[in-house]
């Protein structure tokens, strides 16, 4: 065979060869190189194969939103890969906001009352309907004594009443029930350069992990800078619940392993909040039965390692508002193991028997600071007397 015509067959075999490789290979979608088009694409406009198995050895892909842009000389941009941060619902008049709420589910107490208040003629058997209708809202039966003597003395010097006044007899009344003197305010306030520091504790159930994510809000919204202390080792899922309230609005969580030592936790979370110079420290404590002595001894421990670094500015017990009487007897029991500051009522909206209120701070002296009002993120309130008064007679 000629020489010249051998090497013209090779030739074209190889270049049959290299064809054919090329339209077997897989595409590649290059990256637009127009100014100001965006470099990476949403899923959608991605080559089909990127969608393969990862576990097959395919190659995963990043999705951004439409219209961002990435510069591939310097990396992702910071400011894409930053998460969103919430911004909390102002604290100032938050009760107000939620007094409609309120009054729903409180009705049957202050209605109820104006009801049996205006009668023509109030008789020994009104008056004991009345008494019944406190106690029935978990007044008690000593304060609901005291109050339905003191609204017989008020009748009595009012004489005729018309239905405006017995709406303010009854409401100045319950103000004076529930009580004006308190100091209801929280000590967050930085002091002898450390943060002020809240310990959160309460019985299992009565939403007290996110009482304390709520109660971070509260004090973002107040531009406080804030460290969360997950020292509620025993519930898996309490450290992610609590750190996921944190990162919503930017606050850190100092966590340990599950099962860990919650007075540790508790200890380091004071301990960083004193070396980023936060404002105030709020640490969670597992929830426990007030009946469980080893338990209750637990969380005295909690504090005291808490204390090495300086005195604890507020203890807050949770109370679960449905649980009436039987919450009278969980704060007793923990106000005897560790020194109650502040009360917190959570589920208000969910029971008619607002007396709670005024039963739990006659029970141990000490004021209803915080009440939770519903599921949202911001319907943690301040407690306000006159909004909750006025809420109660709708």
């Amino acid at each position: 065979m000629d020489l010249a015509l051998l090497l013209t067959i090779v030739i074209g075999v190889l270049v049959v060869l290299a064809g054919s490789a090329a339209l077997l290979a897989p595409r590649r979608r290059r990256l637009p190189s127009t100014p100001g088009e965006p470099a990476l694409r949403g899923a959608s406009d991605v080559d089909d194969r990127a969608d393969e198995d990862s576990s097959g050895g395919g190659v995963g892909t990043l999705e951004l939103p439409r219209g961002s842009t990435v510069d591939l000389d310097d990396g992702l941009d910071a400011a894409l890969l930053e998460p969103t941060l919430e911004r909390p619902e102002p604290v100032a008049g938050r009760l107000v906001r939620l007094r409609e709420r309120l009054a729903r589910s409180q009705s049957s107490l202050g209605r109820g009352l104006l009801v049996l208040l205006a009668r023509d003629r109030l008789d020994e058997d009104t008056w004991e309907e009345i008494e019944e209708v406190l106690i029935t809202a978990d007044v008690g039966v000593g304060p609901s004594m005291e109050f339905v003597a003191g609204l017989r003395k008020r009748v009595q010097v009012l004489g005729t009443r018309s239905a405006d006044d017995v709406r303010a007899l009854l409401r100045a009344e319950l103000i004076a029930a529930v009580g004006t003197d308190a100091d209801r305010s929280l000590r967050i306030a930085r002091h002898d350069g450390r943060p002020a520091v809240v310990l959160v504790v309460g019985v299992n159930g009565t939403g007290k992990t996110t009482t304390v994510g709520k109660l971070a809000r509260v004090l973002v919204a107040e531009d406080k800078d804030v460290v969360l202390g997950a020292a509620d080792t025993f519930r898996a899922a309490a450290a992610d619940q609590l750190q996921t309230w944190g990162e919503r609005v930017g606050v850190p969580t100092v966590r340990g392993p599950e099962g860990g030592d919650p007075a540790s936790v508790a200890f380091d979370a004071v301990r960083h909040g004193i070396e980023a110079e936060a404002d105030v420290v709020l640490v969670d404590t597992a929830g426990r039965l007030h009946t469980k002595t080893g338990l209750m001894d637990e969380l005295g421990k909690v504090k005291r390692v808490m204390e090495k670094h300086g005195p604890v500015d507020e203890v807050l017990l949770v109370i679960d508002a449905t649980t009436g009487q039987n919450g009278l007897i969980q704060a007793r029991v923990f106000a005897e193991v560790v020194d109650v500051t502040g009360l917190v009522l959570t589920k208000l909206d969910g029971t008619a028997k607002g007396g709670i209120v005024i039963a739990v701070q006659r029970e141990l002296g000490v004021p209803v600071k915080l009440i939770g009002l519903g599921e949202g993120a911001d319907d943690l309130a301040p407690f306000e007397t006159e909004a909750f008064v006025d809420a109660l007679l709708g």
